[in-house]
């Protein structure tokens, strides 16, 4: 039995599977119905988008898995929706030390998705600040193509502009984004910069720019340049298979001291290329691909 659930239910498991029940189905997409047995989210609903398997979450939830690894304990408060406090907490639960100001945040803030939730009608994908994605809706998976077909260790944006060794022969998440390269590798290049700066600690970032400097000529000199900076806006055109060309802009906020990336990709309304983007949609729903990520 998890440690502390007799004394009043404060443990790791039962934290858990309180997080998950009081989570309502409605906020992370699925439908409400009178054929649920439970208000929250079933443990097939949270280990989908959590990536992680039943079993190991009924383990942890019953008290026979004490010690998830940290990268186990991220995905589930991103999956559950947790605010900084309550993932702070669950690492401690966890016998872990909560994420400090030197690691890049991979967890999105609850207001921030229930707004993202909302903009069904543009393509709109989850950076984190070092380019890892971490979550995109039906709409960039119809104009990009669906990115759960990448291993997540290769959803990472910077090493789709500037891949290296076996990257080069794999499909592209974004083959079809059309733009002024140079100033966009840049950009990419100096966000990282600035990046390497605010997260100092983080293995994961140093390790991407390490792989980039000695992997890819292009990257290492634009590194070497030392420029630091935010990549902000562009404009692209992306080659569809189904609706050919459309040009979008690409728009990029910046979420606070987690200095997650919102990349938004919108075309002008009333335009062809509007008209192209909907096609896309369309053409994706005909085929049942998946639309948001976990």
């Amino acid at each position: 039995m998890d440690g502390m659930t007799a004394r009043g239910g404060v443990g790791l498991g039962a934290t858990i599977r309180a997080w998950r029940e009081r989570l309502p189905p409605s906020s992370v997409g699925l439908p409400s119905g009178r054929g649920r047995r439970t208000a929250g989210l079933r443990r097939e609903e949270l280990t989908e988008r959590a990536g992680v398997s039943v079993d190991y979450v009924v383990r942890l939830e019953q008290g026979r898995a004490t010690t998830p690894s940290a990268q186990v304990v991220a995905s589930l408060a991103n999956a559950l929706h947790l605010t900084s406090a309550e993932r702070d907490h669950l690492h401690r639960l966890a016998g872990l030390a909560p994420p400090d100001a030197g690691l890049v945040p991979d967890s999105i803030p609850p207001g921030v998705r229930r707004v993202l939730d909302r903009l069904g009608d543009v393509a709109v994908a989850v950076f984190a600040a070092d380019w890892q994605l971490l979550w995109w809706n039906a709409g960039w998976a119809a104009l990009l193509g669906d990115p759960s077909l990448s291993p997540p260790e290769l959803r990472n944006f910077a090493r789709e502009r500037f891949p290296v060794g076996p990257d080069r022969v794999r499909i592209s998440l974004w083959p079809v984004l059309v733009g002024d390269s140079d100033t966009s590798d840049l950009a990419i290049v100096s966000d990282l910069r600035r990046a390497a700066g605010r997260f100092p600690h983080d293995a994961r970032l140093a390790e991407l720019i390490r792989l980039l400097v000695t992997g890819n000529e292009t990257f290492a000199r634009l590194w070497a340049g030392g420029t630091v900076a935010a990549h902000r806006e562009d404009r692209k055109r992306v080659e569809h298979p189904v609706a050919g060309a459309v040009e979008v802009d690409c728009d990029v906020l910046t979420d606070g001291d987690s200095e997650l990336k919102i990349v938004i990709l919108s075309a002008a309304p009333g335009s062809a290329d509007e008209a192209a983007f909907r096609l896309a949609l369309s053409a994706d729903a005909a085929i049942g691909t998946p639309g948001a990520g976990a």
